[in-house]
């Protein structure tokens, strides 16, 4: 190794790599055609009859081969990783008779994958390649083949696998994000799949699990005073009170913003009702909406709580920014 190096700037290397990698992501676009067709085509049939799709990789593309398996069983085509080298030590025994194989290798003459080909063969398993060499021995021995290739890698010494696993994990998502569709997953079927993340919770936490109801709903009715409001108001301690009719229906909100534009028209809190000085109206969200919704709410209109009325606009709860906090939503 030489003793003195030539100083690189980091930021134009950084770059480098980056640029690299979009254009060996971009070079794919042209190449989607009948194989991806052929590849979707594949695996919804499989799925029907209740088959997975098992990913197998070495190395490098082991790595992404296992993010794959795992971005496609969270978008609902039941996958799942087995390492090459394993698989011809016992794995494949974890593969029946109607699975598709999913084999992810840049050369494609990975030699523990080219070991189970034989064993794939014999179990007339749908094979589906990741390569970056149409002609190798991987390729040749596909039901259809997705070519991956790269102009070159980021690495400078062109070796490290940087361009070719950026490629092949594109390709990937390309293809679970087209099953997912092809499908028709919701976001409900997304949120079954994901009931312990935030992700999970932003999808399944309705309104109605974080709402306050009942005795807890500050509210008034639009006689109410100023100061009678505010009383109810930090009694409630959500930074609201609601202002309803006899009949329970929502007329108004006061808020903090009410109470200061009150004060500065130096009004007597004592002596004039809060219909007077309410915002009509209010946001107001449904029990059956997403609580990420209500996040929305306040996040485009600049407020930190929400009323809850149900279908005939009556008054059935209340929520501000911490609870939704409390429930991980945000």
């Amino acid at each position: 190794m030489s003793a003195t190096t030539t100083a690189v700037d980091p930021l134009i290397t950084a770059r480098r790599v980056l640029e690299i990698e979009s254009d060996a992501i971009r070079a794919l676009i042209p190449r989607l055609g009948d194989e991806l067709l052929a590849a979707c085509r594949i695996c919804i049939e499989a799925q029907r009859g209740n088959a997975r799709i098992v990913v197998v990789g070495m190395g490098k593309s082991g790595h992404v081969g296992s993010k794959i398996a795992a971005t496609l069983a969270s978008t609902g085509s039941p996958a799942f990783f087995v390492h090459a080298g394993e698989a011809g030590h016992g794995d494949m025994g974890m593969i029946t008779g109607q699975d598709v194989i999913l084999a992810i290798s840049n050369s494609g003459e990975t030699q523990e994958i080219a070991f189970l080909l034989p064993r794939i063969k014999r179990l007339g398993l749908p094979l589906i390649a990741m390569t970056g060499s149409p002609r190798s021995t991987l390729a040749r021995a596909a039901t259809v083949n997705l070519d991956i290739g790269v102009a070159e890698e980021a690495c400078p010494l062109n070796l490290a696998p940087t361009a070719s696993t950026t490629a092949a994990l594109a390709m990937g998502d390309a293809l679970a994000i087209v099953l997912l569709e092809q499908r028709g997953f919701r976001e409900e079927d997304f949120a079954s799949y994901h009931p312990g993340g935030a992700l999970g919770r932003r999808l399944l936490v309705r309104v109605r699990d974080i709402m306050h109801g009942g005795g807890d709903i500050p509210s008034v009715t639009p006689d109410t005073s100023v100061s009678d409001g505010l009383l109810e108001m930090s009694r409630g301690n959500l930074g609201i009170t609601a202002v309803v009719d006899g009949g329970g229906r929502l007329r108004g909100v006061f808020t903090d913003g009410d109470l200061r534009r009150t004060l500065d028209r130096r009004v007597d809190i004592h002596e004039t009702p809060i219909g007077d000085v309410m915002t009509p109206g209010g946001k107001t969200v449904r029990p059956d909406d997403l609580a990420a919704r209500a996040v929305r709410l306040m996040e485009d209109h600049g407020i930190t709580a929400l009323l809850v009325v149900d279908e005939e606009g009556t008054l059935v709860g209340a929520l501000n920014i911490h609870d939704v906090f409390r429930a991980g939503v945000v």
